[in-house]
């Protein structure tokens, strides 16, 4: 149908053609015929190229619909085999399976015969069984009466007295195990326990001290020591006052000496010399500028260094202001002994026996790193610092066994668990090792703390700092509070105070500091 409706359409646009033609040339000559013919016979032509190619699409498509049918038939014919092979296969298997099942019923059947000739034996020998044992309790019966006329004794008195003299018996008997596990326990309680703290020690590395009260900083040349100085000294007054460290600037080729028994001074006096002079700007006002600059930088620091401690030792879950005090521990001493190392060490000690003692090793170690935290308050406390340790410790969260490790180290509290006297014992493997103090260092720091300390206590001062290893004590004052009449009597009254109360050798030279400002803002 489509083929003819094509051929339709063919013949009536080449009539349409002609006609269209044969009209708009109405209005020639002559001439005009015989175009109109030749029209014609071109229209005729094409129809009959038409009807032409129409037959052979026609024969075309024809041919190729009967190779579509062979083509499915055949596929078809292959489907049906193919089905027909499955379906003997599957009859096949079938057969196979009803002759298995055939066999395993005739099987059964010789089991069920099997089992039941097996029961009706077990009954037999149940039955004899059975038999046996009534003869048997009828002789237990006889033999027991004969021997309860023999003894005068019943049977339930027999058994009674037996059981009574077998309790008495391994009652001794337990008694002298138990004395002898204790005794052995004894004899081998002081070689477990050195075996224990030898493996210990010999585990942890340790180092000797290396505290000092003296820091040398190292210059390019001497000329940057003129510029240190300032003129007529204000500018190494300025640090010295703004720092409280003794800046000692000497014949020493290349090298400036700070001493001060507080490192955190001596390290933010340092820095901030390494910062003037690499500046190159070195005045009073910019000492002041870099100076407070580098205290907060430590304060930063400090939190690092208590951040990669607790990462090290593999801590989690630590205060924040936890934190910050086992940071500020790099900065103190304990008998010439760096705390924070101490502490590490001390930390690693006790989870090395918690481990040998089967204990737990991360409470240990954490306990370790805590026991000394009282050391290092920013305000000075009258309690001792193992107490103040365990305030703190409880305050933030801690674990109730790390609490009582730290406050029972030195035995001011009682101990409540195991942790405590482990942390007791490597703190004192960790300081009493050759080389791990030096009690003239601590002696010597205390002594310092102790004339600055002395200045504090009076009205009107802000700051005193203890230089020239306590032979001279700077004192600070408050310009508004202290005139300068009152700066003379309180500089009396500190050197009285030293004089009468604290222990010296020598001579201490007591010097207050009053200095007026005048500040204004130009807008």
């Amino acid at each position: 149908m489509t083929i003819t409706a094509i051929i339709v359409g063919v013949i009536c646009l080449v009539i349409g053609a002609v006609i269209g033609i044969l009209f708009s040339k109405s209005s020639l000559n002559t001439k005009g015929t015989f175009i109109i013919d030749d029209a014609k016979k071109n229209a005729e032509n094409l129809i009959e190229k038409a009807n032409v190619q129409a037959e052979s699409i026609k024969k075309e498509k024809n041919l190729q619909a009967k190779e579509k049918f062979l083509e499915l038939k055949s596929q078809h014919d292959a489907d049906i085999q193919s089905r027909e092979r499955k379906m003997q296969e599957i009859e096949k298997r079938t057969k196979d399976k009803e002759h298995k099942l055939n066999d395993e019923l005739s099987k059964t059947g010789k089991l069920e015969k099997d089992l039941d000739k097996q029961i009706a034996d077990y009954s037999k020998k149940t039955e004899i069984l059975e038999r046996k044992q009534q003869e048997l309790d009828v002789a237990t019966a006889k033999k027991v009466e004969i021997l309860e006329k023999i003894s005068n004794y019943s049977a339930e008195e027999a058994k009674a007295e037996l059981v009574e003299s077998l309790k008495a018996e391994a009652k001794t008997r337990a008694q002298a195990h138990v004395q002898s596990i204790m005794e052995e326990a004894q004899l081998n309680a002081k070689g477990e326990a050195r075996k224990i703290v030898i493996q210990t020690i010999q585990r942890i590395g340790t180092e000797q001290a290396i505290e000092n009260s003296v820091s040398v900083f190292n210059i390019e040349s001497d000329e940057v020591k003129g510029r240190i100085i300032g003129r007529e000294g204000r500018n190494i007054r300025a640090l010295e006052a703004i720092t409280g460290v003794e800046i000692i600037v000497d014949d020493t080729p290349e090298a400036i000496l700070l001493s001060c028994f507080d490192p955190v001074r001596r390290e933010i006096a340092r820095l901030s010399l390494h910062r003037l002079v690499t500046d190159g700007r070195i005045h009073p006002a910019r000492i002041e500028e870099v100076v407070e600059k580098t205290r907060k930088q430590i304060e930063e620091e400090i939190i690092e260094v208590g951040k990669r401690t607790i990462i090290d030792l593999g801590i989690h879950g630590l205060h924040p202001e936890l934190i910050k005090i086992v940071g500020r521990m790099k900065y103190r001493s304990s008998y010439g002994q760096n705390l924070l190392q101490h502490s590490r060490e001390v930390a690693n000690i006790a989870a090395t026996m918690a481990a040998e003692l089967g204990l737990n090793v991360k409470l240990a170690k954490r306990a370790g790193l805590l026991h000394d935290i009282g050391k290092v308050p920013e305000q000075e406390s009258e309690l001792p610092h193992a107490l103040l340790g365990m305030q703190w410790a409880e305050k933030y969260g801690e674990n109730a066994e790390v609490v009582n490790a730290i406050g029972a180290h030195h035995d001011e509290v009682e101990m409540t668990s195991l942790l405590s006297p482990i942390i007791q014992v490597a703190d004192a493997i960790s300081g009493a090792r050759p080389g791990a103090r030096r009690q003239v260092l601590e002696s010597y720091i205390q002594r310092l703390k102790d004339l600055e300390s002395a200045a504090l206590s009076f009205e009107g001062v802000s700051s005193a700092y203890a230089i020239q290893a306590g032979r001279e004590l700077r004192v600070m004052v408050e310009s508004g509070k202290v005139n300068d009449e009152v700066a003379s009597q309180l500089s009396y009254d500190i050197s009285e105070k030293i004089q009468n109360e604290l222990t010296y050798p020598g001579q201490v030279k007591v010097t207050v500091i009053r200095e007026t400002r005048a500040v204004n803002i130009a807008r």
